[in-house]
């Protein structure tokens, strides 16, 4: 059972952080929200690429396909041609029908492990990218579709609609898109964080350490490993939604094998298994390549985008940066940022413990005769040759 004084003191802590990201729209401009728009989305992915890699020890490779499922689902179902329903509804229903086709999908996911599930998923991304491309009363083929944007309750998500100034600043798309990111990506984060908490989290782990262990416990493997992928299928689409409404156009190429490459490299980047730490690797795997093409000008070796052929783009240059990230991770620091910030945490802590309050100065030095866990106190050989 936690101690209530240490659940209060991780919850004042995330105090700070959470009022400085509800002030950011107030501060930044259009080019910095898209970014954490962006690193919101993909963070909310990541999370559940962290669940079915990280903690279920499940290969995935077709992450994209699951992302495109959510973004042309809600598409599809809010805008014209279409069933034209409600824009939230249409929201709903795009995670569900991702979730669907996890389920459709979860009987090979639950017999089949390791780089065989890798390979499996992986034919899922081909035959959605051809199927985004084909479908054109759907997807729009190549040049793709226009996101409708999402009303709740009469309020748009959106530069469309009445004007709205908040404190003096008029917030327009990005503004509103911020604060719709920050409820979804804090919805990702305390379900996924229960889910790993609780039973169903001890189970994927105990399945991830051993499966004849886990199954000895009472674990069902092929049960457990479907409803992971059929999760992480529906974080995902989640991923899709808010991806869609940020971008405002959704084309089939952006959904190609390259994003689920990114996704993996998020979570590897990050820590397997944590949620904070597939967040951390999906804001860094994220706004890399859109930092570098900014300052792309400003940057060695990195040439602006167009600049002509033999040039190192600030895409390719950023693939660069996070490969060999990912090459240091794994070579020093396997568990990823999150270990690395979880270290430097525990080094902290035992300093403040070694130099005791703020101003006494070091910590007391027990006297000779004191100490009995000292094997070199005179007291504490004596206990040890006592009959």
């Amino acid at each position: 059972m936690s101690d209530p004084r240490s659940v209060l003191r991780r919850r004042a802590a995330l105090l700070p952080p959470v009022l400085l990201l509800c002030a950011l729209p107030f501060y930044l401009d259009a080019f910095w929200l898209r970014i954490g728009l962006f690193s919101m989305a993909a963070a909310v992915g990541a999370v559940g690429l962290g669940l079915l890699s990280g903690t279920a020890g499940q290969l995935s490779l077709g992450h994209a396909f699951f992302l495109a499922v959510g973004a042309y689902g809600y598409v599809w179902l809010a805008g014209e041609p279409g069933p034209g329903l409600p824009p939230a509804v249409a929201a709903v229903l795009a995670v569900l029908l991702a979730g669907t086709a996890g389920g459709l999908f979860s009987p090979v996911a639950g017999r089949v492990k390791g780089i065989y599930l890798g390979v499996a998923t992986l034919a899922l991304v081909f035959l959605g990218h051809h199927v985004l491309l084909t479908a054109d009363s759907v997807t729009g083929g190549f040049n793709g579709r226009s996101v409708p944007p999402l009303e709740v309750g009469g309020f748009a998500f959106a530069d469309s609609g009445p004007e709205l100034t908040v404190l003096g600043v008029p917030f327009g798309a990005e503004e509103r898109l911020w604060y719709l990111g920050l409820a979804l990506f804090a919805l990702t984060w305390f379900t996924a964080r229960g889910l790993l908490r609780g039973r169903p989290g001890r189970a994927l782990a105990a399945l991830s350490d051993s499966e004849t262990a886990a199954s000895v416990m009472g674990v069902h493997v092929a049960r457990y490993r479907s409803a992971a992928f059929v999760v992480s299928s529906m974080y995902a689409g989640l991923a899709g939604v808010l991806l869609a409404l940020s971008f405002r156009r959704v084309v089939p190429d952006y959904f190609s094998l390259a994003l689920s490459v990114d996704y993996l490299a998020m979570i590897v980047i990050g820590g397997l298994g944590s949620v904070a730490g597939a967040s951390a690797g999906a804001v860094f795997v994220t706004a890399l390549p859109l930092l570098m093409t900014r300052y792309a000008d400003q940057l060695p070796l990195v040439a602006t985008p167009g600049s002509g052929a033999g040039a190192i783009g600030p895409t390719e240059a950023s693939r660069y940066l996070y490969g060999a990230a990912i090459v240091v991770i794994l070579l020093r620091a396997p568990d990823g940022l999150h270990g690395l910030a979880r270290r430097a945490g525990a080094r902290l802590r035992r300093r403040r413990r070694a130099t005791g309050p703020p101003g006494t100065g070091a910590a007391p030095i027990p006297a000779a005769g004191t100490d009995p866990t000292d094997p070199t106190d005179p007291a504490a050989r004596a206990k040890e040759h006592t009959p």
